[in-house]
């Protein structure tokens, strides 16, 4: 039987939540292993690298990341500044990979396509925790086969997005219109500029992709004539986007709320909500979309171009023959999926949590990053960093450590619920200290009297 104390562990995903975790292992003298997919780390950032994102520096870099850096004379960006995906992987990310401590236990290139246990598919039980994980590894080599001790899984989800059908499967037309689509967040005013100038483009999707997205294109359209844009969205309520404005504890991000719903009320922008995409059409060589409203079945357009800033949901291919416990609609961890759900909540707040809420049945193996929170769109960087450092310390068998999980997260200012509060965990705490109500319309947003009694917000219901 092998000794799994003298495998690696295995960290899947060569982002800044990966990288972290790496840093953390290395931290506590445990050997690492990580696979990116992509040609150099932070490849997904880069697909996004022309966005500014609405956390400063401070919020960005991971605290055992930073004293490896700073260990080899780094210097933290200024903390206050708001940086671009790109100015994340070029400052942070990259150097941090490079450091001698982390570059030999890094894999580019090298994409995960399975993981299981040596000898054991999903459906033995006896002594499957003894035996070590085996991890599919494609290269352009060809493929081979490495073990683990333990494996962190961070690999994310911004390479499976959701498709632009209402009903989780793609839209009639879809694929057949898909070189007139972009997911995510094209770079509007850049290398992606000749697509949108002069044209209608419709937008698609109710979060903070798709604000940055109609926010270029009406910067385009200030300097292109004939640019235009139509957004729908499938819900009515916009509070998540429109956010807080001035109560929002991360300005940038309340700006960026405020900015898309001046776009709507000016008339820049056309709104269409309650909308349901389930078909794409041409119509002299222009695109039409229909849907399923309120009203019954209806179709708009005509436009040129499609951006479906849709969101993402995680690869789940790749753990097929592993014990995994997923919440059953957002296939984030279980144990997260009453606290984020986008049904019950539109803020980012959840309470601390780690390694035990970050495990599966299957002993030893971890969903991090934007994946533990599955199909749900409130995640922040500061929440993927404290999840690695707990898991770091779990597997290092440092309990108390792994155990003492702190995270206090920026407040939105502006969020709903309709969860019952007897069902979220430490809601006998009530909003704010106070007592617990039986039902929460809207959060509670800690104001100056909170704060200067040394108490820190809380929202959706749960003391922070």
């Amino acid at each position: 039987m092998t000794n799994l104390g003298n495998l690696p562990v295995a960290v899947i995903g060569g982002g800044p939540v990966g990288l972290a975790a790496a840093a953390h292992l290395v931290s506590r003298g445990i050997p690492v292993k990580l696979y990116e997919a992509g040609a150099q780390v932070g490849a997904n950032l880069r697909d996004w690298g022309h966005v500014r994102v609405f956390t400063p520096w401070r919020y960005c870099v991971d605290a055992a990341a930073r004293r490896l850096l700073e260990s080899h004379g780094w210097r933290m960006p200024e903390a206050g500044a708001f940086p671009t995906g790109g100015e994340i992987v070029d400052k942070y990310v990259a150097p941090l990979a490079a450091l001698p401590e982390l570059a030999p236990s890094i894999e580019t290139n090298a994409r995960v396509m399975a993981v299981s246990r040596w000898g054991a598919d999903k459906v033995l039980s006896k002594g499957r925790e003894h035996k070590p994980f085996m991890l599919l590894i494609e290269t352009a080599g060809g493929r081979r086969r490495d073990s683990a001790r333990a494996v962190i899984d961070a690999s994310g989800t911004w390479q499976t997005p959701n498709p632009l059908g209402a009903g989780g499967i793609p839209a009639e037309g879809e694929a057949e219109f898909g070189s007139r689509i972009a997911y995510g967040i094209p770079d509007v005013l850049g290398r992606d500029r000749h697509h949108y100038a002069g044209r209608t483009t419709i937008v698609a999707g109710s979060g903070h992709s798709a604000a940055n997205a109609l926010l270029e294109l009406a910067e385009l359209a200030e300097a292109e004539p004939g640019t235009s844009a139509i957004w729908l969205t499938r819900g009515t309520d916009l509070v998540r986007i429109y956010g807080g404005g001035d109560l929002d504890e991360l300005p940038a991000r309340g700006e960026l709320g405020s900015d898309a719903r001046d776009l709507v009320e000016s008339g820049r922008v056309q709104l269409v909500t309650g909308f349901a995409t389930t078909a794409i059409r041409e119509v002299d060589g222009r695109l039409v979309v229909e849907g399923l409203t309120a009203d019954g079945m209806r179709t708009v357009g005509l436009g040129d171009r499609i951006i479906a800033a849709t969101g993402q949901r995680p690869d789940l291919s790749m753990t097929r023959e592993l014990r995994l416990d997923l919440d059953p609609w957002l296939e984030g961890v279980k144990a997260l999926g009453p606290l984020i759900d986008p049904n019950e909540h539109s803020c980012g707040d959840v309470p601390p949590h780690g390694h035990r809420e970050l495990s599966h049945p299957e002993p030893g193996f971890y969903t991090v990053g934007i994946k533990s929170y599955g199909r749900a769109p409130t995640f922040l960087l500061l929440t993927g960093y404290e999840q690695v450092r707990s898991v770091a310390a779990a597997i290092a068998g440092d309990v108390a450590s792994a155990d003492a999980v702190h995270l206090a997260l920026p407040e939105t200012g502006a969020c709903t619920t309709t969860r019952s509060i007897s069902s979220i965990s430490e809601a006998s705490k009530g909003c704010c200290g106070g007592p617990a109500p039986k039902e929460v319309d809207a959060c509670c947003i800690a104001d100056a009297e909170a704060k200067a009694g040394g108490k820190s917000g809380c929202g959706c219901g749960v003391a922070a």
